[in-house]
């Protein structure tokens, strides 16, 4: 009986040494390494946006005005527009996105669906991010609300979407990213924005999803209104 008491002592020990460890990395995962892949994720956009300050010329034309932004334009990887969030952190929230979704492309920031549209453009560009890990771009993605504004950002301008509605769907229900959501197979006529995480925050079982709809695109020569970004939270 002794050595039966022993061994679930020793048992017990070793699973509680075990949890606190896991834990830890939890911990460490989620915030040291969060908040240093965040600050890469930071650059990135500081980055992006003095590109987009710079002058683009076209065919030797003038030296302030640039291409509109096409698929043809876009890599795997390649860097080509911020996406700001007032509700999740006021004006300073700004996360990169990148072409594709594959996980190499997720670990620097926000993925581009390729299929889907361009921001702007009839139809809906779907974007996907991590909730946990990687920066926690998306943590907390379930504080957005219907009316909550959300920006793309890229060298043409600005498109300031409207949320409408979120769902917590499974991961088989792709037709959240056709041209109209949930409606495969019909004709857009508006222009939609549909992004995706995982729920819940630190699991991946559904996809946690919030749609938009196109209120206004903004020419970068006319510049970004005052007050767009500020934080809705602040002003409730």
């Amino acid at each position: 009986m002794s050595r039966v008491r022993a061994t679930i002592g020793v048992v017990g020990e070793l699973s509680i040494t075990l949890g606190v460890l896991l834990l830890l990395f939890v911990v460490w995962q989620l915030g040291y390494v969060g908040v240093v892949e965040s600050n890469n994720q930071a650059g990135i956009v500081s980055g992006l946006e003095q590109q987009f300050d710079a002058p683009h010329p076209v065919g030797g034309g003038s030296p302030t005005t640039s291409a509109p932004l096409t698929a043809a334009d876009l890599t795997d990887g390649s860097v080509f527009a911020v996406l700001r969030i007032p509700r999740l952190g006021g004006p300073t929230w700004a996360k990169p996105v990148l072409q594709g979704v594959g996980l190499d492309v997720l670990a620097k920031g926000l993925g581009h669906y390729p299929q889907t549209q361009l921001p702007g453009e009839v139809g809906n560009v779907s974007i996907a991010g991590h909730r946990a890990g990687h920066g926690n771009p998306l943590i907390n993605i379930d504080a957005i609300k219907p009316g909550d504004v959300m920006v793309l950002e890229t060298r043409d301008g600005w498109y300031v979407y409207r949320a409408v509605r979120t769902e917590i769907v499974p991961p088989t229900t792709v037709e959240v990213l056709a041209p109209v959501p949930g409606q495969p197979g019909v004709t857009p006529t508006q222009a939609w924005f549909t992004l995706t995480s995982c729920d819940p925050r630190y699991g991946s079982t559904n996809r946690y999803i919030v749609f938009s709809h196109l209120e206004q695109s903004i020419p970068r020569a006319q510049g970004l209104p005052e007050g767009l970004l500020a934080d809705p939270a602040a002003q409730s």
